[in-house]
């Protein structure tokens, strides 16, 4: 965006909260990850000298006044981190839509020295704000005129701030990549799908289920990406003209193919091009009456905005209170009232109104039928999940398919990482669809110079999305010391192009490949690498599949052992997270759980700052919060090990707290893969295999393949807001190859939100928040990185 030079960095120490109020609510449905915003809003709060409020009970709260205002301290969000809805509550209110109640929620406010408000909630409830901040001066104007508060207080109350967050579980706002709790609320959509899985799958079944979004088809539409189901009914996209007679056909296809099961997913908003319903009752008479089979119905209702929050959801509304208050601190009377979201990984601030008006134009489409409108409306991310999902959910027949007669061979590299199958069944599904064969390549590059390779089909891959580690075998063995086995094998099985899944091994094989180019002329042939690894530590890429689904496991696990320290109190865990050298893991698992502490390779620590933590945990243990929690990644630093650690605390706490410890180990490369990682891993593999397309047709000269420049071995990655590829010549001066991980790494910048959450004095360059964005309709060739 900006240029460094023409800016001072901006810090948060210089923004000031003092002598300012601020009041935090939620309002409308509930959704996880609320409390994380709560949390965050609260502690940023009182960290830069502001009061802070609760409201409870939504606007019925600021309208009925007294103890549903209430003041709040450091402790009085403790423990709400990993609590699912909210715990301030909300309530649908009647009296705050007339003027006679917003004129008493005006009065309780100035009453308090109110005049900065921050909404959690959907876009009704962020409309309703808008309202109020508009009418404010003339509130107040009409309660001195009636005498119930002074011209002097009308003068220093004058103007109202306003900050929204958008929790809602549907991601029906636009201008925000994911709302707070859709992460989530597909975090048990996908729960209930394996389980169903297994029990279709005993007896032939076809299983109709039922998902919300009254209507947005988001929930619906990623559900069905991530798990790989038959047929999807969503708002937004219509079913053509006919869709019963081309449902059924799929369906006793897929029978006649041996699929044992049919999962159709349908959004309870669900129409058809006439804007008529379809209800998931319809499509089980349906299926019973013309093919017979054995179907069930499955209503999911408001299981999906139970339960715990997901470590994205946490860490995303964490990110959004401190930002929110960041945005109160900076408002002026001439700042419209702002949403701050994620874009990317990036926050951003957006004019409300501009977001609620484009949301509403969204629903307009739908209602006149202008249905493509509505999918380029709700955006990049949107349109996006939508294409690979019809790409890779229906196989057209053989003779559709245009032949290429090129061969391309898939292998996983590296320690195994949950998404990996996700994206081994994307690339042969869409392999496949742009008419190459696509070859498996079984245990790494050690397995490729053995021979291990064979031709994979589109149903071979049926039903991986939702499998944890790589069914394909993964090894750390680098190609080096093969290469001639290699060659020969990819001359033999004639392969044309290579695609790497993988972590950091698979970055140093496609670089030693490469670099083979002039003995061999084999390996002169397009390649590429997706990033599948839990440490998240590939240079060239924010995020890499694996590792959300390895923070969920830290975070679940760290919410147990909470739970445990709570009961017994004064007690602080050590946990050792994984990631060899990079941080992210136990930085970002840090951040989600509520830790008081994280220790990283990346940023160097020594005795004095052990000893700091250890008097913090003593100050701590005088509060009601009694237990602590510390995070350590296994090599951060080779002499205070965890063992170290533990003791120093053991013997310094001694007397005040006691200690025990945790490694947390493997754990963190099983399980199933999370949504995130089933739908990243299947987006960005697609991506890659359609590259691979585009370079086979460029590098074709006189019936043979030749690709020998730098731009021909590639690393997808996501960077910000875009998905790109990188050679990987040009990503070597961005690798500390020693440590293995990039030189530069974005999460850094978010470590200083920890231990402001924890209440460490920090610096936080707040240089990259502060720009008003606006909602932009983007252009076709943008690709957006957002899930």
């Amino acid at each position: 965006s900006r240029s460094a030079m023409d800016h001072q960095p901006k810090f948060f120490e210089n923004l000031s909260g003092a002598g300012k109020a601020i009041a935090v609510l939620t309002s409308g449905g509930d959704a996880q990850g609320m409390n994380a915003a709560v949390r965050a809003v609260v502690r940023m709060g009182i960290y830069v000298n502001a009061k802070v409020y609760f409201i409870y009970e939504g606007y019925q709260g600021m309208v009925d006044g007294g103890d549903n205002i209430v003041e709040v301290s450091w402790e009085s969000v403790s423990s709400i981190l990993q609590v699912g809805g909210t715990v301030i509550g909300s309530a649908r209110c009647k009296s705050f839509r007339t003027r006679e109640g917003r004129l008493q929620a005006a009065f309780n406010l100035v009453q308090r020295g109110i005049t900065n408000l921050c909404v959690i909630g959907g876009d009704g409830s962020l409309t309703g704000a808008n309202l109020f901040r508009e009418e404010w001066s003339g509130l107040l104007e009409e309660l001195a005129q009636k005498g119930k508060i002074d011209a002097e207080a009308v003068k220093k109350y004058a103007y109202l701030n306003i900050v929204g967050m958008v929790g809602s579980i549907d991601n029906d706002f636009c201008g925000t990549d994911m709302t707070i709790g859709t992460d989530s609320a597909l975090h048990r959509i996908i729960e209930v799908v394996d389980a169903i899985m297994t029990t279709a799958q005993s007896h032939q079944r076809t299983f109709v289920l039922e998902v919300m979004g009254r209507h947005c088809g988001y929930l619906a539409l990623v559900s069905a990406l991530a798990c790989g189901a038959d047929w999807v009914f969503i708002p937004e996209y219509p079913p053509e003209e006919g869709w019963e007679d081309s449902m059924c056909v799929k369906l006793s296809e897929n029978r006649a193919r041996k699929k044992r099961l049919n999962i159709i997913i349908v959004a309870e908003g669900a129409i058809d091009c006439h804007n008529k319903p379809i209800t998931s009752e319809k499509v089980k008479d349906l299926v019973v009456q013309r093919l017979g089979f054995d179907t069930r119905v499955t209503i999911l209702g408001h299981v999906q905005r139970g339960g715990t929050p997901s470590a994205f959801d946490r860490i995303l509304a964490s990110r959004m209170g401190v930002e929110a208050v960041l945005a109160l601190l900076e408002a002026t009377p001439d700042t419209p009232a702002c949403v701050v979201s994620l874009s990317g990984n990036q926050a951003v601030r957006l004019p409300l109104m501009e977001c609620v008006q484009m949301t509403q134009e969204v629903q307009k489409a739908m209602d006149e039928g202008r249905f493509l409108e509505a999918v380029r409306l709700r955006g990049r991310s949107f349109e996006n999940n939508l294409n690979t999902y019809k790409l890779l959910s229906h196989k057209k027949p053989d003779a559709e398919l245009p032949k290429t007669n090129f061969n391309v061979a898939v292998l996983n590299v590296g320690a195994p990482a949950a998404g990996m199958n996700a994206a081994v069944r994307a690339a042969v599904r869409v392999g496949m669809t742009e008419g190459h064969k696509i070859f498996a390549v079984i245990d790494g590059f050690e397995g490729f110079a053995r021979g291990k390779i064979k031709e994979i089909s589109w149903g071979d891959v049926g039903g991986w999305t939702g499998q944890g580690g790589s069914i394909l075998g993964t090894k750390r063995t680098l190609p080096a010391k093969y290469l001639e086995k290699i060659a020969d094998q990819m001359r033999t099985n004639n392969i044309n192009a290579l695609m790497v899944i993988g972590g950091f091994e698979a970055y140093l094989g496609l670089l030693e490949l490469s670099a083979a180019r002039e003995k061999y002329d084999e390996f002169c042939v397009p390649m590429v690498m997706v990033p599948a690894t839990v440490s998240n530590n590939v240079p060239g890429s924010d995020f890499s599949i694996g590792a959300d689904t390895a923070l969920n496991t830290i975070t679940d696990t760290c919410d147990r052992i909470k739970q445990s320290a709570s009961g017994t109190k004064r007690r602080v865990f050590i946990i050792e997270t994984m990631g060899g050298y990079c941080g992210y893991l136990a930085n970002m698992g840090a951040l989600a759980a509520g830790a008081d502490a994280a220790y990283i390779f990346e940023e160097q620590f020594d005795i004095r700052e052990l000893q700091a933590n250890v008097e913090h945990l003593t100050e701590k243990m005088k509060t009601s919060i009694q237990r602590g929690l510390v995070l350590r990644n296994e090599n951060c630093n080779e002499n205070y090990t965890t063992d170290f650690i533990y003791q120093l605390y053991s013997e310094e706490g001694k007397g005040v707290f006691d200690c025990r410890k945790n490694v947390l180990g493997h754990m963190q490369q099983g399980g199933a893969p999370s949504p995130f990682d089933r739908n990243f891993g299947t987006k960005i593999s697609a991506k890659a295999m359609q590259w691979i397309s585009k370079k086979l047709k460029e590098t074709y000269r006189k019936g043979k393949v030749f690709a020998n420049t730098d731009d021909s071995v590639c690393l997808l990655g996501m960077r910000r807001r875009n998905l790109v590829f990188q050679p990987v010549a040009e990503l070597k001066s961005e690798t500390d190859f020693v440590h293995r991980i990039p030189k530069e790494q974005w999460w850094l910048k978010l470590r200083p939100l920890m231990k402001i959450l924890a209440k460490y004095k920090t610096s936080y360059d707040v240089s990259d928040s502060g720009q008003l964005e606006h909602v932009a309709m983007l252009p076709k060739e943008a690709e957006t990185g957002a899930i």
